[in-house]
């Protein structure tokens, strides 16, 4: 028997799709707001449903918390990964690493894992390095208080971009 149609599909969405689905799905920092910055915003589809997004974003910070090497120039952040059930953030999180990110302008990436809200195994199970901690000060759209968060760096170590082979 053949498929008539894509059982699954990574795909490109707006930051505004993106930001109501990280609603939807209650994604503990909510949506992606960071002024005019923008955002490279992906979505996994199952048949038509959204069902895990993603959105990566500039560095906020000139380098990253204690790792000097991750800069603006050479690191982007995947700043947000929420899926409408478990399991799914696994998969979004290796079709972001395998399809998106390659194709972004980058050397690396990053993503701050909330130290006591994760344990980290979605990024440790994607072959992510653990490479700092850091400690954010209050939330200023919210008043919360800062939170310690882990930073999860990919690819581990430098590698030869596909570009700069040719």
């Amino acid at each position: 028997m053949s498929m008539l149609f894509p059982l699954a599909r990574f795909d490109a969405v707006d930051l505004l799709q993106a930001n109501e689905l990280l609603s939807r799905w209650k994604h503990k920092m909510g949506p992606l707001n960071r002024g005019n910055q923008g955002a490279w915003c992906h979505a996994l589809i199952h048949g038509d449903e959204p069902v895990a997004v993603t959105t990566a974003s500039y560095l906020i910070a000139p380098v990253v918390g204690n790792a000097p090497w991750l800069t603006r120039d050479n690191t982007v952040e995947l700043s947000r990964l929420c899926a409408a059930r478990g399991g799914l953030c696994r998969v979004a999180l290796r079709m972001w690493r395998e399809f998106v990110f390659p194709a972004l302008p980058f050397e690396f990436a990053v993503s701050y894992q909330d130290a006591d809200l994760h344990n980290g195994d979605t990024y440790r199970f994607d072959g992510w390095k653990r490479v700092a901690r850091s400690r954010s000060g209050p939330d200023t759209r919210s008043g919360r208080p800062g939170r310690d968060k882990w930073i999860w760096q990919w690819p581990a170590a430098p590698v030869a971009r596909a570009e700069e082979k040719r």
